[in-house]
């Protein structure tokens, strides 16, 4: 998300670093550059036209023109803007409530509901530790009944049953009433969409609204539908008394338009980002870290804490514990560490995260496809058990015959090869505590592919 307008931002954002003085006459240059960006991302113009107002009060006064380092000042003041307008900070579900906390799913027929139920279940469950039970409204479409069960046995929740020949309000009344039952703490309910809003439509979730009383409606919107994202929210937001939107889709929109409109059009907040099928594919909002990617600033602090919730620690206190004991780092370990960074969301999952990624050249990032680490753990897993802990053994014939089995090519082969010797080195710097020693062997395997090259293109 946001690669277009990060790529336009940040080359504005390099002219203002290096600038000793600005002038009334460059802040105007550079906002309109941001303004140009923002609509080619395909935000709403009432949303730009707010922002860059709001920017240009902050920048032509005494708060850029005398600061120390203007440059640096004007970047400030464009990403609390962006803050601001997306929500300032994270919105949290309101669960403070007499169990079961009802939580509304609603939105139109593909924007992702049923599958965003899935998620929210399993975030609930493992990072707020409740027991959660779902439920499918949508009467009209057999399949996403069975798709809510799958989907439940997925992630271990409670499910529910319901028939296609009930009434949304009874089946919402019976699975809050078995949800008592159970202890349950939160019951998530998924509701019919259609194709478009209509009235038939909006009077039956109001009816469904009206029946159970919800604690927390969320609208579940498409990212990738841009501006319309933010007017379907906006006329939902009038029908339906909405706490928040769920943002899907979005590691397919490039532009990142809906994130910044959806507040400023409905005055509701984004609470959670979906990415990707899978169920763990769901991230609460925070809209100064959403800020600081847009201006290739990164988001470290979230891949801090993706890297404390997904990493094995068992796995990482043995390497450590093997490392700091002088023993031989082999290619089990490699594939060890290449499975976590897989769990991660690979290479092009951690390069979104990573500051500077816009400066990178387009055919580069390109060339990072989410194949890379699959091929390398492929390759590894081709060996013997013999070759894995002794990879000296590895002549042309072996890796040949691995290439072959990992439908790669040798040359694929001798690059992994090449790969593990200098992971290998910097491993036995670790384990002889040089700090200066480590860090000379990280910046020879940065550079060890010569430049501009990525493995495996």
């Amino acid at each position: 998300m946001f690669e277009s307008l990060t790529q336009r931002l940040s080359g504005t954002i390099q002219r203002l670093r290096g600038r000793g003085r600005l002038t009334e006459e460059n802040i105007r240059e550079s906002l309109r550059e941001v303004r140009i960006a923002l609509l080619e991302a395909d935000v709403a113009l009432p949303v730009v036209q707010a922002l860059i107002e709001r920017i240009k009060v902050r920048a032509v006064g005494q708060e850029v023109l005398k600061s120390l380092t203007p440059g640096q000042a004007l970047i400030k003041v464009v990403r609390d803007e962006l803050t601001a307008v997306m929500g300032a900070q994270a919105s949290d579900l309101n669960l403070n409530v007499p169990a079961p906390a009802v939580v509304l799913m609603a939105g139109l027929q593909g924007a992702g509901k049923t599958t965003t139920v899935g998620k929210l279940a399993k975030h609930l469950k493992e990072r707020r530790k409740k027991k959660v039970m779902v439920v499918s409204c949508d009467v009209y479409r057999p399949a996403a009944i069975a798709q809510l069960q799958t989907l439940a046995e997925q992630v271990g929740v409670l499910f529910h049953p319901s028939e296609p020949g009930q009434r949304p309000e009874a089946i919402a009344r019976a699975a809050i009433e078995a949800a008592r039952k159970q202890f349950v703490d939160v019951l998530l309910v998924d509701t019919a969409g259609r194709l478009a809003i209509d009235e038939a439509m909006m009077a039956e979730i109001q009816a469904l609204h009206a029946a159970i009383d919800p604690v927390e409606t969320l609208f579940v919107v498409d990212a990738m539908t841009g501006q319309d994202a933010a007017n379907t929210a906006k006329a939902f937001a009038e029908a339906l008394p909405l706490t928040g939107v769920v943002l899907t889709k979005t590691d397919g929109d490039a532009r990142g338009g809906a994130a910044l409109s959806v507040r400023y059009i409905t005055g509701r907040p984004i609470k959670f980002i979906g990415v990707g099928e899978k169920p763990d594919g769901l991230d609460v909002f925070h809209p100064d870290r959403i800020a600081s990617r847009i201006l290739d600033m990164g988001d470290v602090l979230s891949l801090v804490e993706q890297v404390e919730r997904d990493v094995d620690k068992e796995k990482a206190a043995k390497l450590a514990e093997k490392v700091a004991k002088g023993r031989k780092f082999d290619l089990n370990d490699m594939r060890d560490q290449l499975e976590q960074m897989q769990n991660l969301g690979g290479l092009a999952g951690l390069m979104d995260k990573l500051p500077g990624i816009g400066q990178v050249p387009e055919h580069l990032k390109n060339q990072i496809t989410g194949k890379e680490v699959p091929r390398m753990i492929a390759i590894i897993n081709s060996m013997t058990k013999k070759e894995r802990r002794h990879p000296a053994v590895l002549n042309g014939s072996r890796r040949a015959r691995i290439a072959r089995g990992s439908g790669t090519t040798p040359a694929d082969v001798n690059r992994l090869l090449k790969q593990f010797q200098q992971m290998e080195k910097m491993m036995s710097k670790l384990s002889g505590g040089g700090l200066k020693g480590l860090m000379r062997g990280m910046k020879g395997m940065m550079g060890g592919r010569g430049p501009g090259r990525f493995p495996f293109r």
